[in-house]
């Protein structure tokens, strides 16, 4: 790892943790154990810096999701995919997921930053894409509000980064499979399996 690399992973680790508001280029700084003036022969701004782990991290995401969506999966089984590929992204990528989480709506407003919208809106139409296609194909329920469910999955995976922890019991796979199985199988018992 090159000692910008290692710097970036510093500030998303701080990012992460304490906020990208409340966490200072002194910071970074001292946690990388040099003197802020050296963190500017790396990087310009703190700014700067979230930009570039947020960036290189959606900008990979996307790609595995475009080729999700792309391939010849049915529409099911690439929601399943998309699903497990965001919990995995929890996993790799846990301090740019918490960061996106906790400062996007912040740093959108900032100059530069208007492709964390974009990219955003790009997800929502990903997710109801997926969940159309399937009600289409018969292998989601053609009761569903495609709003309600893309928000209630959106939130329900990505809020995981809150409480999920990559060294914890579970892996993102495991995870992803309870995740899966309650969101696209329920939790209840069919009423003829009790009665049996």
């Amino acid at each position: 790892m090159s000692r910008r690399d290692e710097l970036l992973r510093i500030a998303g680790e701080l990012f992460a943790r304490k906020g990208f508001r409340n966490t200072t280029v002194r910071d970074i700084a001292d946690a990388a154990g040099i003197l802020s003036g050296s963190l500017y022969h790396h990087f310009d701004s703190k700014e700067t810096m979230v930009h570039e782990l947020l960036d290189n991290f959606q900008t990979k995401l996307f790609a595995d999701y475009d080729a999700i969506v792309a391939s010849d999966l049915r529409p099911r089984a690439k929601l399943e995919a998309v699903l497990r590929r965001s919990f995995e992204a929890i996993e790799e990528n846990h301090s740019e997921v918490a960061i996106f989480q906790n400062d996007a709506g912040h740093l959108g407003q900032l100059a530069g930053f208007g492709y964390l919208n974009e990219r955003n809106a790009r997800l929502r139409g990903l997710w109801t894409g997926l969940l159309r296609e399937g009600i289409e194909a018969g292998e989601l329920r053609s009761d569903l509000d495609i709003e309600l469910v893309y928000r209630f999955l959106r939130d329900t995976v990505w809020v995981a980064v809150r409480w999920y922890r990559p060294d914890g019991p579970l892996s993102g796979d495991e995870v992803a499979d309870q995740y899966r199985a309650i969101l696209l199988d329920g939790i209840g018992v069919s009423t003829d399996s009790l009665e049996s």
